[in-house]
């Protein structure tokens, strides 16, 4: 076989334009090394045997407000000194989320991925992998050789997603292919608990993407719904295609560009809705135990601040919920001052505290007396302590912002989720962990940086017209052209 050095970059997260706050370099996790090289377990698949993988730098981090330019620039230098020392390549595995805003920078990805360009030459082949809500800009486009994307909302294939375009690259390497390439911006852009693939019509256009990617003379087809919390030009629906035949590459993306169109007014939230007093209620009078309600506005997982009280508030000021016998939990408020405090007090202390409402100020600070109730010290959330508020209210608060997606959060703290009466998390959609112990689950349509009423958001740089912000106008039909990447 022929022996190929590829190398292996990327900076992945997604960037609420509208958090009030901005993500620095301690809010990434970097791994370089070996220990970047096991992130990626197809390494040693026979397709990949003869292929020297490259590690120069992948920085993650929660989903969170613009990343400082600083921090950027720190990452982006720090990558291109190690492309710089691996000397020349034949390909670049991208690893990246593709909705990254930037301080002073529209287009964070294409910026990367130009920089990139600038060290290893235009003669290498570059193989971008993204996750389903990000964007791909006609400048992001123009550098990658291809381009591919989660297939699944929750994300359950993101190894796979990572590993075809590792895969691909490496055929394409192999081959001596130069990829023909499509790319159709579609006018839809959604919030994300409305792109679930588990029920239509996402299902059924996620489908359709396989359907398209086994077609003769296609090597790969995505659907990217965009990131729908960023005020930016680049932020709008997508399909790329890409193959051998022109022919075949541009009508694949005609069909699946046009059949995205078609299901523009079918996509609703993958849940039931309401206000947060009506899911309250709802939970309330209902006997499905434990009951969840999504507390969609301040989702940390889409670059909610985590610290937003206004559910918090509603709680406590509910009289229904004084000496309703119902156990109900929050899940979680970010407050490192508070979780240091109760550390530093013990288990069984009682204290005066102020929570959340540091960073988000859509409600101030919620005043409490509380006990607490149960320490831990968590990989993801730092220092972290369950205090109780009222005898029916319990607060999971955190040193570093986490999404309490999973069981081992709940299990740390001692607080096994198929006891819970109502679980108040700070999610969208609920993810697999949580999903399976779930008996009810309304999602409260709540303010905050990731509010998902996108019409109440003040959008100034979006491409419009643009669904579900306009009506009334058609795309079509849409102007497809396969072309493989300029070369100089």
């Amino acid at each position: 076989m022929i022996g190929l050095r590829i190398a292996i970059a990327g900076i992945h997260i997604e960037s609420s334009t509208f958090a009030p706050y901005l993500t620095h370099a301690e809010d990434f996790t970097v791994t370089t090394g070996d220990a970047l090289l096991d992130r990626y377990a197809w390494r040693t698949s026979p397709w990949a045997v003869g292929v020297e993988w490259i590690p120069t730098l992948h920085a993650r981090a929660l989903p969170g407000g613009v990343v400082a330019a600083e921090t950027y620039a720190g990452l982006r230098d720090r990558i291109l000194t190690g492309l710089r020392e691996a000397g020349p390549v034949d390909g670049v595995l991208f690893d990246i989320h593709g909705a990254m805003s930037v301080g002073g920078l529209d287009d964070a990805e294409a910026d990367l991925a130009e920089a990139i360009r600038g060290v290893v030459g235009l003669k290498p082949l570059m193989s971008a992998s993204l996750d389903l809500h990000g964007n791909v800009s006609q400048r992001l486009f123009a550098q990658c050789d291809l381009l591919t994307a989660y297939r699944t909302a929750p994300h359950v294939d993101q190894p796979e997603t990572r590993e075809r375009a590792a895969r691909l690259l490496v055929d394409c390497l192999r081959s001596g292919t130069r990829p023909l390439r499509a790319l159709v911006h579609v006018p839809i852009l959604l919030p994300g608990e409305q792109t679930n693939t588990q029920v239509e019509p996402g299902r059924s256009l996620y489908a359709s993407v396989a359907d398209i990617a086994g077609r003769e003379g296609i090597l790969d087809a995505t659907v990217l719904m965009g990131f729908p919390w960023a005020d930016q030009p680049r932020c709008t629906g997508v399909v790329v295609v890409s193959g051998t035949g022109a022919e075949a590459v541009e009508d694949s993306a005609r069909d699946l560009a046009e059949e995205f169109w078609g299901y523009r007014n079918a996509f609703e939230f993958v849940g039931p809705t309401g206000g947060f007093v009506e899911c309250l209620d709802a939970a309330l009078a209902s006997e499905e135990r434990p009951f969840f309600i999504s507390d969609t506005g301040d989702n940390p997982g889409a670059g909610g601040t985590a610290d937003a009280t206004y559910a918090l508030h509603t709680l406590v000021s509910a009289p229904r919920v004084r000496g309703s016998g119902r156990s109900i939990l929050v899940a979680a408020l970010h407050d490192p001052s508070a979780a240091a405090a109760a550390h530093e007090a013990g288990v069984g202390a009682r204290l005066s505290v102020l929570l959340g409402g540091r960073r988000d100020r859509i409600t101030p600070p919620a005043a409490a007396e509380v006990a607490v109730r149960a320490l831990a010290d968590d990989p993801e959330g730092g220092r972290v302590a369950l205090l109780s508020l009222t005898e029916e209210i319990s607060v999971v608060v955190t040193e570093h912002r986490k999404q309490y997606s999973s069981a081992s959060g709940y299990d740390l703290l001692d607080v096994p989720l198929s006891t819970a009466d109502i679980v108040v998390v700070k999610i969208g959609y609920l993810e697999p962990d949580l999903s399976a112990v779930a008996s009810g689950w309304m999602m409260a349509l709540t303010p905050g940086a990731v509010n998902q009423d996108l019409r109440s958001l003040r959008y100034d740089h979006l491409p419009r017209p643009i669904v579900p912000l306009d009506s009334g106008f058609d795309p079509l039909p849409f102007g497809v052209r396969a072309v493989p990447r300029e070369v100089g």
